[in-house]
């Protein structure tokens, strides 16, 4: 069983985790998520040394999608070669559409519109560093949300679905509170206590543990 390594880059004044996942011995790996701050995430890709194979997005926000557009661009022009952007759901363009929209009501300057080269849905296998991912739709944070999951390998990226001890906001117009519990509890949990998560803000957890302790996760 391969040892895949990860790294996280907070980035944007949301401290989102840019997630960098990798295969040391082939030295290929997937960047999930970089929301901004690119230049950070370049030096970060330095230091970790494998080549980018595609750039993946679990949903629309600019926190989390802001600075793929950028990323793309240094990367092929550093690698000489196509690094596609994969996801999210379609059901998150209108998002994606209005990145710059949404960095300017918050005042932030160099995120851009995203335009995804394919997006991905429920059903679908993602490849990153070598290894399946399972695609599964998780609404309710946003509507084309994302989460990524190797139960091979007990790793799930989940971006915004579920954190340590808290869920996803669901106060936007578009969100849904009974989807996103639906999301956490009908796909994520059943997967296995043992899976650990990376998320987009603060530090990752296990399934098993959220399912126990998280205050949103506990019924009537």
């Amino acid at each position: 069983m391969p040892q895949l390594q990860a790294a996280q880059i907070p980035v944007t004044p949301f401290q989102q985790n840019c997630a960098l996942i990798w295969d040391a011995e082939s030295g290929r790996g997937s960047v999930i998520d970089p929301g901004g701050d690119v230049p950070r995430i370049l030096a970060a890709l330095d230091r970790a040394g494998f080549q980018v194979e595609q750039i993946l997005l679990t949903h629309g926000h600019l926190d989390h999608a802001g600075g793929a557009a950028a990323l793309k661009r240094a990367l092929e022009a550093r690698q000489g070669g196509a690094v596609p952007i994969l996801g999210p759901d379609r059901r998150d363009a209108f998002l994606l559409e209005d990145i710059a929209g949404q960095a300017a009501r918050f005042g932030i300057t160099g995120l851009e519109n995203a335009t995804p080269d394919r997006w991905l849905a429920e059903g679908e296998t993602v490849a990153i560093a070598g290894q399946d991912f399972a695609v599964l739709h998780c609404p309710g944070h946003t509507p084309g949300h994302l989460a990524y999951v190797s139960t091979a390998l007990g790793v799930a990226l989940v971006g915004d679905v579920l954190f340590r001890g808290s869920v996803g906001r669901t106060d936007f117009p578009y969100g849904d509170s009974a989807a996103l519990i639906a999301s956490i509890q009908a796909k994520l949990l059943p997967l296995g206590d043992e899976i650990q998560f990376l998320c987009g803000h603060g530090p990752g957890s296990t399934f098993g543990a959220e399912r126990r302790a998280n205050p949103f996760l506990q019924g009537p």
